[in-house]
């Protein structure tokens, strides 16, 4: 088990919880592929949607990576590959400064998340997890 955290924006993440699916760098695969069944991923939306969203930089949800299935889905002209994650009911959107991680105490912390999917060490990935179950 691995624990993993998704830069996506926060609308698209609450469609994602709502359908128990991940997506992750702009519908791309490669990101899915590095994550198996019992993994975890945490979810950091730097704004709240994509183009125009007011900035956020808070964790939005949290889940574990249900099977090693990846599929495309098909809408229309845009078919981006996902994958289906358990959500943490009830998750407590929390600020990325409110927690003292190990992740944001080194340099330059925030040019990782521009890859779209960083791993996350275990003991910020319970902080978070701690955080948002309120």
């Amino acid at each position: 088990m691995r624990h993993w955290l998704g830069v996506v924006c926060r609308d698209h993440v609450r469609r994602g919880v709502d359908r128990g699916i991940a997506q992750l760098g702009h519908g791309k695969r490669a990101g899915l592929a590095r994550l198996a069944a019992g993994d975890r991923l945490v979810y950091y939306s730097p704004r709240t949607s994509l183009r125009d969203g007011d900035p956020l930089q808070a964790f939005t949800a949290l889940g574990v990576i249900a099977d090693d299935e990846i599929w495309q889905a098909d809408e229309g002209d845009f078919q981006p590959w996902r994958r289906r994650v358990g959500y943490l009911p009830g998750a407590v959107e929390t600020p990325i400064r409110s927690l003292g991680l190990d992740f944001t105490a080194q340099p330059g912390w925030g040019v990782q998340l521009r890859r779209g999917l960083v791993p996350l060490g275990e003991d910020d990935f319970g902080r978070i997890h701690a955080a948002m179950r309120g």
